[in-house]
């Protein structure tokens, strides 16, 4: 990857959107078939959701579970080898795809839809129990407000969308430093155009190149609360981790459950949050 620049000339942010699909679809069947992802792997069982997560979620047993923006459907299905019954979302037809392929084999009661986030009730029936989302997704969405709306629209009364999420002040570090030291390059507050980055590999198959742009927005942790509120959904908690997903500068070290953690030394700082808001019960008839 090199470095961003805010994306020139005004433009309909789905022109934004249509430009990361085409990149997904090139970059997903490279994904699939890597040692990373380790699909194969995967279909012979168990469960990759982190325990933190199950934690906080609770129990799934017997509960319908929607999963927004859910790649090649590896956490999706990894939720319902906990008990859930899952429908996974994407907009990448080749993601769909392998999450179909990956149902076969290990829950075919499993449903993935092919879709926008935030054009989803175009394309979706029904309410859930749980909503997640999590690990990177926020940013390929250029408006917050509407994906709280599609949250709340498919969240049943009583239930509660789970985010984990790398943390917005994260993404203020340079992310081309190779030294251990935090220097901010973004704007916490995002811009009014996406930034754009320039790609030559998915982090997965850095061997293969596939060139071509990528493009975010950046969503500040208020904006994101701020959203689901306006939406309806009532705060039950937001925490706030000292690590992440995956390693969002190139000298962070992974611990023993798997996550990235900044080296001893440096400050200390949010990496990633989780939240989980609720909606409200159905008012009892009068």
């Amino acid at each position: 990857m090199t470095g961003p620049a805010s994306a020139r000339g005004a433009r309909d942010p789905q022109a934004y959107v249509r430009n990361n699909r085409e990149m997904w679809e090139r970059w997903t069947p490279l994904k699939a078939a890597s040692a990373q992802y380790d699909l194969d792997g995967f279909r012979s069982g168990g469960s990759r959701m982190r325990a933190l997560e199950r934690t906080e979620v609770g129990d799934v047993r017997g509960r319908s579970l929607l999963h927004l923006q859910c790649h090649v459907g590896v956490d999706t299905l990894s939720w319902a080898r906990l008990g859930a019954r899952v429908t996974g979302v994407d907009f990448s037809a080749e993601g769909v795809a392998t999450a179909r392929s990956l149902a076969a084999d290990i829950d075919p009661s499993a449903v993935f839809v092919e879709a926008d986030v935030l054009t989803l009730p175009d394309h979706l029936d029904g309410v859930f129990d749980i909503v997640y989302t999590s690990h990177g997704v926020l940013g390929w969405l250029p408006d917050l407000r509407r994906w709280a709306e599609v949250v709340a629209h498919f969240t049943a009364p009583g239930g509660f969308v789970y985010v984990f999420e790398s943390h917005p002040a994260a993404w203020m570090l340079d992310n081309q430093v190779a030294e251990p030291e935090l220097r901010l390059r973004y704007s916490y507050f995002g811009e009014p155009e996406p930034l754009a980055f320039e790609y030559r590999s998915p982090i997965a198959v850095p061997g293969r190149q596939v060139p071509g742009m990528e493009y975010a927005w950046g969503h500040s942790l208020g904006e994101i609360v701020s959203a689901l509120a306006a939406a309806g959904m009532r705060v039950e908690f937001l925490h706030e981790w000292p690590f992440v997903a995956w390693p969002m500068v190139p000298f962070m070290t992974q611990d023993e459950d798997g996550w990235w953690r900044l080296p001893d030394g440096l400050p200390q700082m949010p990496l990633s949050f989780s939240l989980r808001a609720a909606k409200p019960p159905a008012e009892p008839p009068t």
